[in-house]
């Protein structure tokens, strides 16, 4: 298992990795929680995403709307095929697609 991180890699551009499971999602969603998004678009890249669980999917979709109450678009790069397979299986995936 490897934790999840975030991290800032340029103004508007943030990347996601290591694991996104029930197991990394509490101690992850803490930091995410806290953020305030001064832009109005950014992205976030998942490109070091490991693995992704059910929990990962339904952090990612709460980071969506924390960021959209605060007025920022997030668009989504390097999304896992994990992540999308699970999406698809929990007729979440019109969740996803405007931010990809």
């Amino acid at each position: 298992m490897t934790k999840g991180n975030w991290q800032k890699l340029s103004s508007g551009s943030y990347e996601l990795a290591g694991d996104l499971t029930r197991d990394t999602v509490p101690g992850l969603w803490d930091d995410l929680q806290a953020l305030t998004f001064e832009q109005s678009s950014l992205t976030l890249s998942l490109s070091g995403v490991l693995r992704v669980d059910s929990s990962g999917m339904v952090m990612l979709i709460h980071l969506l709307e924390h960021a959209k109450k605060q007025n920022c678009h997030i668009m989504l790069s390097f999304v896992p095929q994990q992540l999308m397979t699970l999406a698809a299986l929990s007729s979440a995936e019109e969740l996803f697609l405007g931010h990809i």
